[in-house]
């Protein structure tokens, strides 16, 4: 067992039947970047600030400091004598993520004129392509706008990760990986959404950015 996943479920031994689920969405996240895929994610209210969440621990460092390679700073140097080495100093190596929730012109633009349940569909649409992965959070498993925006990336050839509880049936059937997390209140399957997610930032990170 990886050592991330090894400290987690000590600490949340209950996620321990989880952990099938959370390696191949691991896998599933691990083969979209390299292949120079990007991550978009969806889900609302606690769940929109996971999606924001997880946003932050990829497009940043999160447990390194994920310094550029010589090469790249070179490149930089190179275009911006004297100046290129301190702009490139201050770059991290980041994983592509974008938290559909964070767009609101255009989530109430179509909330209004469209139909508030395709606000997420429309993005993933917009966004999506083959190879690119979708986290959808929903702690019911039933929430329309982020079931919409799993139908929308599967016709987009897109893979797709479901974080819910125990009782999320209608997110599953549409998921190539559903964790679900064994609570069904919103609060409790929330607090064991979070390590996983933290877990597999940090497996990402040690893969992309070894120190």
């Amino acid at each position: 067992m990886n050592a991330i996943l090894r400290v987690m479920t000590t600490r949340y031994p209950e996620l321990r039947d989880c952990l099938p689920d959370i390696e191949l969405g691991y896998e599933l996240l691990y083969n979209s970047f390299n292949q120079n895929g990007k991550l978009l994610l969806c889900g609302n209210g606690g769940s929109a600030a996971d999606c924001e969440h997880v946003v932050g621990e990829l497009m940043k460092g999160f447990m390194s400091n994920r310094p550029l390679s010589a090469l790249i700073k070179s490149q930089f140097e190179s275009e911006f004598p004297g100046e290129g080495i301190g702009l490139a100093e201050r770059l991290q190596g980041a994983l592509p993520a974008i938290s559909l929730i964070s767009h609101t012109a255009l989530i109430s633009a179509y909330a209004n004129d469209v139909a508030p349940e395709m606000i997420f569909a429309q993005q993933v649409y917009g966004y999506g392509r083959p190879g690119d992965v979708l986290i959808a959070f929903s702690t019911s498993g039933n929430s329309i706008n982020v079931l919409r925006a799993l139908q929308v990336a599967r016709v987009q050839g897109m893979k797709t990760i479901g974080f819910t509880g125990c009782s999320g049936v209608k997110m599953k059937s549409l998921c190539d990986v559903a964790i679900c997390v064994p609570w069904e209140k919103t609060s409790d399957i929330q607090e064991r959404h979070l390590p996983i997610y933290h877990a597999l930032c940090s497996m990402l990170e040690e893969a992309f950015f070894p120190t």
